[in-house]
């Protein structure tokens, strides 16, 4: 027995050794999974041992599926290539980081010291200010710092505390020390990511996960999560993410740790700053919210006392929380710590402040505000990195920082002058070298280097660092540039326990299911945007029915359609989708314009790009699937046209168009929960199908109009089939008028959509205590009633403008009372009345 399992440690050796064979640690710096001898460390030693067992197939195909899993989960960071930004899917290294448990409880030690040491700064900052009165932390240093907010000196944190949540970027040097590479206590991200990077690789190598014993991450967030909920002292009251929005880089992120920790996400125009507190715009109208988990700069919170600028905050946000009325995740005005220079003088405050040194160092930091430091730096300027004071070091390297190694004579001379001119900005630091770790990269293991990044949270009058972290890891051996900017991947880490680990999670189990049928508040933003959407996508469909009924005309080479052709394209001028000075052109230059004109508010690569650019805000209420179609329309109508013959080239992009928008109406009529978000999307829909309905009645039916309007009406409604089946005869006008105007059962008829209108506004809020119909309920039934009392033959010019105005008031309604500072829903009604 002895000698049988003899032989299987002697295989499963071998077959580690052989796994690792082709690893090679960079030279001169400390590798994470081998010692200098060349030899697995202990603790990576089972990992490894249970990852060779696959084989490299095995391991290739568990790692796509990890990859597959991030992409339908929707996971994407933004890289700002251009303006705009691009969409990125999530760069996950498959590999992780293995931390022991003994280094664990070190490093839990030694940053839950340094998150107490921030905290006793920031108070003294914005309090006392003894550390400055004393010399130990330059009043220059303070004062000069852009994130110092000096509205709010002399102001305590409401809840009591500056610091919650906490970040903190550490590198292991070449002596195996773990040293801080820089804070993070302005908005930290990285967290929500971190917990995605769990759940994608939990996945793929769920027996490896289970067998290793790795620490959970979700004690913490159930630890944080009830930490928010004792702050908010009243059972009504909302706790939010207060996110930039859907351009950040970090949006995603943002998104998801709402859902998780069952937060709200909204941004800075669905906050209403009043006397007795901070509230909430929503279709319903205003809910009280007494906690904000803030992922905004401080600086663009409030543009009444900050930055006047910002279109990211609340006006009077500060008053608010100098009356106590709100508590700010992490404090307005934390961003203090966050500076370079702030390292400089750290070491030196932790046995004044704490009566200890700090237990794990931060990178040797000098502030050059001194003119004695200066010389001193200027001199060792060779071995140094200058960098800006006050901003705070990114993801491992920034264009702000510069290798005095690299400078030729002319850069050094220059940057030695502008030290000396203003020392105060500038910073020296030691060059940092990075530990590596191992990634899976062509079928074997390669060292690379990494940060890391831990995150702790206040709780009640302690700290919790996370088992766990956010793991970046650098694209080529280069040991200082790590940014996923750069091409930078990232990675989970895990901390191995001593004994057998409880399961424990936030996401929901079968077991841990309540039954609900809602899904929480609307903000009125939310509920906005999707109005939008609805409106621009069926905008969008009505152009691209337009274009192609013209074509199919034009290709007909038939001279009596001359007049109808037309008749569409002025129809087209008309909307804004082609410019108004396109005359005695082709129909398939018209067509092309329509297709290609970004610029005009009517066009389809104008319209397509609104409705994406509307989603993308709410972009979490939509499914992987609904979100694609979106994205994959604005995408396909902004390709240049395929090079042939016009008009085949123009029709393939418009059939293909519109079979992506019925998709779309497809998935939102049986994918989406058909609550308020859908209703509203809804809306947008039905009110700019009956109003762009009116307008193709009063264009091809009035008299005088050429010969096949009547055609190209039925075409346009889609109900020539129905018209076929029901007359067998040509195109008259009462009839046609009848079923694109009248007919309760043609789905494209406006009176159809006034039904839906109906149906939709019933089952939002707005009903008064007597039971009678609101204002805007009023408009449409108005409207609907018009419709069901009057003959097709009745119908004339005047009716159909007078109702398209009516759908438009209609929709103005709608917004004032649901969608636009939603302050209070009566005096919005009142308004109406």
């Amino acid at each position: 027995m002895a000698a049988n399992l003899d032989t299987i440690v002697e295989q499963e050796t071998a077959s580690l050794d052989r796994f690792v064979a082709s690893y090679r640690p960079l030279p001169g710096i400390f590798d994470e999974m081998m010692n200098g001898d060349g030899r697995v460390r202990a603790h990576w030693q089972p990992f490894l041992s249970m990852l060779a067992r696959l084989g490299d197939e095995e391991i290739n195909r568990r790692f796509a599926a990890a990859d597959r899993y991030l992409r339908g989960s929707g996971v994407f960071y933004r890289v700002y290539e251009d303006a705009a930004g691009s969409e990125r899917p999530w760069p996950l290294s498959h590999v992780p980081l293995i931390i022991e448990p003994g280094e664990w409880r070190q490093l839990a030690t030694g940053l839950v010291q340094r998150a107490e040491l921030l905290e006793a700064v920031l108070a003294d900052a914005y309090g006392a200010a003894q550390l400055s009165r004393d010399g130990r932390l330059p009043a220059a240093l303070i004062a000069g710092n852009p994130e110092f907010l000096r509205p709010l000196v002399g102001v305590p944190p409401p809840g009591g505390a500056h610091l919650r949540f906490y970040a903190v970027d550490i590198g292991r040097g070449a002596d195996g020390r773990w040293w801080v590479l820089g804070d993070r206590a302005q908005a930290p991200s990285g967290a929500g990511y971190a917990i995605e990077n769990r759940l994608a690789l939990s996945r793929a190598v769920p027996d490896i996960y289970r067998t290793t014993r790795v620490e959970r991450v979700a004690p913490f967030f159930q630890a944080f999560q009830a930490e928010l909920h004792a702050l908010s002292r009243q059972d009504d009251a909302r706790i939010c993410l207060l996110t930039p929005g859907a351009m950040n880089e970090t949006y995603f992120e943002h998104a998801y740790l709402a859902r998780y920790l069952g937060l709200m996400l909204v941004e800075g125009e669905d906050l209403s700053v009043r006397e007795d507190g901070v509230f909430i715009r929503t279709v319903s109208g205003l809910q009280r919210t007494e906690v904000l988990l803030r992922r905004i700069d401080a600086d663009f919170a409030d543009p009444l006392e900050l930055n006047a600028a910002s279109r990211l905050g609340a006006p009077g946000l500060l008053q608010a929380v100098r009356d106590g009325k709100i508590v700010i995740i992490n404090s307005l005005g934390a961003g203090l710590v966050e500076a370079r220079a702030m390292l400089a003088f750290l070491p030196a405050l932790a046995p004044v402040v704490l009566g200890t040194d700090l237990a794990i160092p931060n990178v040797a930091t000098w502030w050059l505000g001194r003119s004695d430091m200066r010389e001193e730096m200027i001199e060792k300027l060779d071995r140094m990195v200058i960098a800006s004071a006050f901003e705070s070091p990114n993801d491992g390297g920034s264009a702000s920082e510069i290798l005095g190694a690299k400078l030729d004579d002319a850069q050094r001379q220059a940057l030695i002058a502008s030290i000396r001119d203003r020392g105060v900005d500038y910073v020296a630091q030691e060059a940092v070298t990075l530990s590596s770790m191992p990634v899976w990269r062509d079928g074997r293991l390669q060292p690379r280097p990494f940060i890391l990044r831990l995150f702790l949270a206040r709780v009640g009058e302690r700290w919790q660092l996370m088992p766990g972290g956010f793991v970046r890891i650098a694209e080529n051996a280069d040991a200082r540039a790590v940014s996923l900017q750069r091409g930078a991947a990232t990675a989970d880490a895990w901390v191995l326990a001593h004994g057998p680990v409880m399961e424990t999670t936030l996401l929901p189990t079968a077991e841990r299911i309540q039954v609900q049928r809602a899904t929480g508040l609307l903000p009125s933003r939310a509920a906005d945007n999707l109005f939008w959407v609805g409106r621009y996508v069926e905008r969008a469909e009505a152009t691209l029915r337009l274009v192609r009924a013209m074509i199919n005309r034009s290709a007909e080479a038939d001279e009596a359609a001359a007049p109808v052709i037309a008749s569409i394209g002025s129809l087209l001028k008309a909307w804004g989708a082609v410019a108004a000075d396109t005359g005695g052109t082709t129909a398939a230059f018209t067509a092309r314009a329509a297709l290609s004109r970004a610029d005009l508010p009517g066009s389809l690569p104008y319209l397509a790009g609104a409705a994406r650019s509307a989603a993308s805000v709410s972009r979490d209420r939509f499914s992987p699937d609904a979100w694609r179609a979106i994205s994959d329309l604005a995408t396909m109508i902004a390709m240049p046209l395929a090079i042939g013959p016009p008009e085949s080239a123009i029709i393939e992009r418009v059939e293909a168009a519109l079979r992506i928008i019925s998709s779309l109406s497809g998935l939102a009529q049986e994918n989406m929960t058909q609550l308020a978000g859908w209703r509203f999307l809804e809306l947008g829909r039905r009110i700019e199908r009956a109003i762009l309905t009116g307008r193709l009645v009063r264009c091809f039916t009035q008299s005088g109009e050429p010969e096949g309007g009547l055609e190209v009406l039925l075409e346009l409604a889609d109900s020539q089939i129905t018209y076929r089946q029901r007359y067998v005869m040509v195109a008259a006008r009462a009839p046609v008028i009848d079923l694109v105007m009248l007919d309760p059962n043609n789905p494209r008829s406006v009176a159809f959509q006034l039904d839906r209108i109906e149906t939709h506004l019933s089952a939002l809020p707005g009903r008064d205590g007597t039971g009678r119909l609101s204002p805007v309920q009023q408009i449409a039934a108005s409207i609907a009633t018009r419709l069901r009392t009057v003959e097709a033959t009745a119908i004339d010019e005047a009716l159909v403008i007078d109702i398209e105005q009516s759908l438009m008031k209609l929709s103005d309604a709608i917004t004032t009372v649901y969608l636009t500072n939603n302050e209070r829903s009566e005096s919005a009604w009142e308004a109406l009345a």
